[in-house]
């Protein structure tokens, strides 16, 4: 077994592993970020299909004394899929490891993480679709057998030999499930679909997190937020942080309807809680490409963004508000979409002649 640790992870790998495996949030994380995050499922507001399911798992895996089902988290990013995966850790009372695919290079490095594991583990490999095929092969007998399947010594006189491993639960996140491997896909017991939040429960989301941060917020100024969130839980307690900001500063403290409208405006947040660069895509397409069809490239250097970042972030959002269509040829702007880039240009007019 010495010739297969010495091939795939040697001493200076055992750095590395520190760098891939953390228990816990970093400091760059945040401490708001951390408080702000829900314990237990209890606590966790929306999802609540997900949720509903994940208490009888759990409390099935608990009165059979055995580790949960291996758990396939999907949707956009904020939706609270990182959150979900420490809450049902918690929950089971269980240690969790985190990870992501791109930090787990090769299968020495996958080997390392899995036998370090103990009987209940979690381990939590965030954007799981990005694991190297390699990497893969070795995770799809960890799965299923709880064993890893390993070469020793070289040449004619190597052989393969199954090494046992603690029975763990492999939770997965990831922003694109149709990337995933079929086979990696369907080791899988629990496939949850993380959906888009409603304005209502963003409402509660922030009224929850203000009382956290220890920042008075009326029932109007949390609404207004929340309709400006895109859907997402992520996005609704960054702006809360930072219409707190011009609360104090330009404010007496208190986030009402006025200082929430204010604060969002001077962030370029409108009413739909389009930003500069959804409003940007929108009018180039428009102005540009006659409202398309054009290639995501094409938008996302137009942008000065990623293509993932285009196609994870903003398209999404766009598409469910029916501005944006995808077609085989290209990204085209709906007759929804047009409607709201004369909008967009009216106000700009508006606003060139009161400056006037």
């Amino acid at each position: 077994m010495s010739d297969f640790f010495n091939k795939d992870y040697d001493e200076d790998d055992k750095e590395r592993e520190n760098e891939l495996i953390v228990s816990s949030f970093s400091d760059e994380d945040g401490e708001n970020e951390f408080s702000l995050r829900p314990q237990k499922l209890s606590e966790y507001i929306g999802q609540d299909k997900i949720k509903n399911k994940m208490k009888v798992f759990i409390k099935s895996a608990k009165m059979r004394k055995a580790p949960l089902d291996h758990v396939l988290l999907c949707g956009p990013p904020g939706l609270g899929k990182t959150t979900m995966a420490n809450i049902i850790a918690k929950e089971m009372e269980a240690n969790i490891k985190i990870t992501s695919g791109p930090a787990i290079e090769r299968p020495g490095d996958l080997a390392a993480i899995l036998t370090n594991l103990e009987d209940n583990d979690v381990l939590f490999i965030d954007e799981i679709h990005r694991l190297n095929k390699s990497v893969e092969e070795v995770m799809y007998p960890a799965m299923e057998d709880f064993a890893l399947d390993i070469i020793v010594g070289k040449g004619p006189g190597a052989r393969s030999i199954r090494l046992e491993l603690s029975k763990f639960t492999l939770i997965g996140a990831t922003t694109r499930a149709g990337q995933l491997a079929s086979p990696l896909r369907d080791r899988f017991g629990v496939v949850c679909n993380l959906e888009y939040y409603n304005t209502e429960e963003l409402k509660d989301i922030i009224t929850r997190s203000s009382k956290i941060i220890d920042t008075d917020i009326t029932e109007d100024g949390a609404v207004e937020i929340a309709r400006r969130s895109r859907g997402t839980p992520r996005i609704a307690n960054r702006l809360l942080k930072r219409v707190r900001d011009f609360a104090l500063v330009e404010g007496d403290g208190t986030i009402g309807k006025k200082t929430a409208d204010y604060s969002l405006k001077m962030l370029e947040i409108d009413e739909l809680g389009l930003d500069r660069i959804d409003r940007k895509l929108l009018t180039t397409i428009v102005d540009v490409y006659k409202g398309g069809p054009v290639g995501v490239e094409t938008l996302a250097a137009s942008a000065s963004e990623e293509r993932t970042t285009v196609e994870d972030v903003y398209e999404p959002y766009l598409m469910q508000m029916g501005f944006l269509a995808r077609t085989p040829r290209g990204r085209v702007v709906t007759e929804a979409g047009f409607k709201h880039v004369c909008k967009l240009k009216e106000m700009k007019d508006e606003q060139i002649n009161l400056e006037l």
